[in-house]
C-alpha cells in the first residue's frame, strides 16, 4: 500500500518565494542592484504599478531584504538599501538575467552586460565550496534532515 503525503514539502525554496517570488520584488531587487534606490524610479524602471510596488518594497523590508532609509526631512524622502541578506540575493538576479540572455533574446544582442572589476564579462557559475569544481543537477543528491526529538 503507498502512503499519499498529505503536507506540502517543507522548503527552503517555497519560504524563499513567499519573500522574492513575484515578478514586481525581483524587478524592485533588480533597480536597487543597478543603483536606483529611490520609490519613484523603481516605478519608472519597472512600469510596476504604485501600489503594487508599495505592497512589495514592504514586504522585502519586513523580510530584512532591504532598508528603507530617510534621505531627506523636507519634502520626506527615502530611499532603499540592500541588507545583508539582500545581497545574497545577488547571484540570484545575475543567473536569472543570463538564463534570459540565453533562452528569450530570440537571437539579438542581450539588453544589458554586466562588466566584473577584471574588465570581463561577467559569467556567473555556481561552484561547490569545498572543492571548486562547477555545480550541476546530475552531481547533486539531496539528503533531506531528519527530525531530531528531543526528550520531553
Amino acid at each position: 500500500m503507498t502512503t499519499l503525503l498529505t503536507e506540502p514539502r517543507t522548503c527552503s525554496v517555497a519560504r524563499t518565494l513567499e519573500i522574492v517570488g513575484e515578478k514586481w520584488a525581483l524587478l524592485a531587487l533588480r533597480e536597487v542592484f543597478l543603483g536606483n534606490r529611490r520609490f519613484d524610479e523603481m516605478v519608472r524602471r519597472t512600469g510596476a504599478p504604485r501600489d503594487t510596488m508599495t505592497a512589495r518594497l514592504k514586504t522585502l523590508v519586513a523580510a530584512g531584504v532591504l532598508e528603507r532609509r530617510p534621505v531627506s526631512e523636507h519634502p520626506p524622502r527615502f530611499e532603499y538599501r540592500l541588507t545583508k541578506a539582500g545581497l545574497d540575493l545577488y547571484p540570484v538576479i545575475v543567473l536569472l538575467m543570463q538564463w534570459g540572455d540565453r533562452y528569450l533574446t530570440d537571437g539579438e544582442a542581450p539588453p544589458m552586460v554586466l562588466t566584473h572589476r577584471c574588465g570581463h564579462t561577467l559569467g556567473a557559475v555556481m561552484t561547490c565550496s569545498s572543492c571548486g569544481e562547477p555545480v550541476l543537477a546530475r552531481d547533486v543528491q539531496p539528503t533531506p534532515r531528519r527530525k531530531v526529538e528531543h526528550d520531553v
